[in-house]
């Protein structure tokens, strides 16, 4: 009861000290001191303080199985895991939104102590753009998602919290992925400071390259964090399902990667300026734009929490009002250098990054549309339809072949104007790209030109990147092993894709099911009792064509606080594929209906996102190594 009251009076405390900041930062904005007012920063740090005692105290609550809190009474139970209690603290909207306000008081500390050899009035722009969105969450949490509200009479027990979130990778998952949501807004406040004080240039684009870099990273291991929950936790069999709250993830991260590039072109060059700071804002609006999609119960995902629409509401006025205040300054503010369009060459790297852009925000459209447009259409005319993977492939795939090429091509050329650099190794190497692709394509059931080519640009960028890495050695390997990465991502999802498996039937103990490529033998099942739930254990062993026997014990809990029924499916991962079993219970009769699949190169995908990870995080230390 006391961690709840210190909780609560933490955040009030908080949003005063941001009045505080604010008012101190206009007061000091025209003095003529070259330095930052030093008590901002500790007002700063005194703030993130108070978050973080207020996060503390939420963490205890749970810890404790304080149940006059009514979001641990909403989301926890006295026999769940010490480990789950804690991560129970994120798992939920209210204990969510609070981890927001932490990163967020975090980042603008950070920023402060980490931008010292910028312009003093810059800083201070940022800080009160920063502590704008920081009012506003503060003022949301406490007015619609307090997350110490008292209940009274005091509950004896909690309603528990569902199932599918306990789990280590969702655990972690969403702090990760705030990091990277929350990360863009000190970009969004840093973007804005720069237009008012005409700063963007090569000096800020420098400065500003690594908050952009942090985010993206984390945004980058976040988002594979969810895939690989979702494909194990539930039972999909998949990586990624176009789900709506996948999408909303997924949008910031396609802006995010334009503006990795577009700010190295005006390191590089000093152009793309407009872009950058449009860039900036789009960012950061998507990231506030999914927070209210997830928040409002607009949403039907099994990734949301049900939420309230009066919450939805706060935050769509609140992202109305930062949307016209970032607009207002930048068409007041901004300044086109009309020199920068005349710098142009249709050859050059900066061109080809902005063709590659457009493309990006291409595929950004066709995401943004397809999860908008059913919630639309809901609106207008309370038809309830949802979009599914065939949508996407159709609109993305034909534009990924030509996004491929030019992301080959683009690094072989050099900065304002030159022509491309060994045309006939690379003619060479697309062309044994196009045949290799044949010889694979040719003897599988698919579509045999379009594959063809979008195979054919995916090998030709992993043959270019790969030649490069050994050519050039430590030569700008940051973003070599990037494209890498992605090359491998996109190889590997394709033929995860075209050469996948998958078995759909109903099973009783004791029985064989024959498939044209081996049998399933349902040998026996276990029963098992868990603190906080039964579970029912398969054995199966799989037959392939060649004899080998592969062992799969795929499982059915049924958990009490609260009444629930999972599936927790059984994988046996190799280099070459995954074989996947997820079996539920039929209703009525002694049948279990199973699904099994392979999945060929499934741990590719896994790697590949964490070369790409691994590129971005050394290009924030390249200075360091690379020649």
């Amino acid at each position: 009861m006391l961690a709840n009251q210190i909780g609560y009076y933490s955040l009030i405390l908080g949003l005063l000290l941001s009045f505080l900041i604010c008012g101190i930062s206009i007061r000091d904005f025209n003095i003529s001191s070259k330095r930052i007012n030093q008590n901002l920063i500790f007002l700063s740090f005194l703030q993130l303080i108070f978050v973080i005692v207020s996060f503390l105290s939420l963490i205890l609550c749970f810890v404790n199985s304080d149940f006059s809190n009514e979001t641990v009474f909403n989301n926890s139970h006295t026999t769940k895991p010490l480990f789950y209690k804690i991560s129970g603290t994120w798992g939920n909207h209210e204990g969510s939104l609070l981890l927001w306000l932490l990163v967020l008081t975090l980042f603008i500390f950070l920023f402060l102590i980490k931008s010292k050899e910028q312009p003093k009035k810059y800083r201070i722009l940022t800080l009160l753009f920063q502590q704008i969105i920081i009012i506003g969450f503060f003022l949301f949490v406490l007015m619609t998602s307090n997350p110490f509200n008292y209940l009274f009479p005091i509950p004896t027990e909690g309603l528990g919290l569902n199932p599918i979130l306990q789990d280590p990778a969702l655990a972690i998952h969403p702090p990760i992925l705030y990091l990277g949501y929350v990360g863009t807004s000190i970009i969004f406040s840093s973007s804005l400071a720069a237009v008012a004080q005409n700063y963007v240039s090569k000096e800020w684009a420098q400065h500003i390259k690594k908050w952009v870099l942090v985010s993206w990273i984390f945004l980058t291991i976040g988002i594979m964090l969810g895939s690989i929950w979702a494909y194990y936790e539930l039972g999909w069999g998949g990586f990624w399902f176009w789900d709506p709250v996948e999408n909303v993830s997924l949008m910031p991260w396609l802006t995010l990667t334009a503006l990795i590039h577009c700010i190295i072109v005006l390191e590089k060059k000093n152009v793309l300026i407009s872009w950058v700071v449009i860039l900036s804002i789009t960012t950061f609006t998507l990231s506030m734009c999914g927070t209210f999609l997830v928040r409002s119960g607009i949403l039907n995902s099994v990734h949301t929490f049900a939420s309230d629409p009066t919450r939805g509401i706060f935050i769509l006025i609140f992202l109305f009002v930062l949307i016209a205040l970032s607009l207002g300054i930048f068409f007041i503010f901004h300044k086109e250098d009309n020199k920068s369009v005349n710098n142009f060459f249709w050859l050059s790297r900066e061109s080809s990054i902005l063709i590659n852009n457009w493309f990006m925000i291409y595929f950004l459209s066709v995401v943004l549309i397809g999860t908008v447009y059913p919630i639309f259409l809901d609106v207008i005319s309370s038809e309830k339809i949802s979009i599914g993977p065939p949508f996407y492939h159709k609109l993305i795939a034909p534009f990924l072949i030509l996004f491929l090429l030019f992301m080959s091509l683009g690094p072989r050329l050099k900065w304002i104007k030159s022509k491309i650099e060994n045309k006939n190794s690379l003619i060479i190497t697309f062309i044994i790209s196009v045949v290799l692709t044949f010889l694979i394509v040719k003897n599988l059931n698919t579509d045999l030109l379009f594959y063809t080519f979008l195979i054919s640009a995916a090998f030709f960028l992993f043959f270019t990147t790969l030649k490069e890495l050994f050519i050039k050695k430590f030569n700008n390997i940051s973003q070599t092993l990037a494209h890498l990465g992605f090359s491998l991502l996109i190889l590997s999802i394709l033929f995860n894709g075209i050469l996948s498996s998958e078995i759909i039937t109903n099973i009783k103990v004791g029985e064989k099911y024959d498939y044209s490529k081996g049998e399933i033998f349902f040998k026996k099942i276990e029963e098992k009792k868990e603190s906080n739930f039964n579970s029912i254990i398969a054995y199966f062993e799989i037959k392939d064509e060649n004899g080998k026997i592969t062992k799969l014990n795929p499982e059915v809990r049924i958990y009490n606080e609260p009444f629930i029924i999972t599936s927790e499916a059984d994988i046996k991962t190799t280099l070459l594929e995954d074989k996947f079993l997820v079996m539920n219970l039929v209703k009525g009769d002694k049948y279990f209906n199973i699904r099994y699949q392979v999945k060929p190169l499934m741990i590719w995908i896994w790697i590949s996102v964490l070369l790409l990870s691994f590129g971005g995080l050394m290009s924030l230390f390249k200075k360091k190594y690379e020649k």
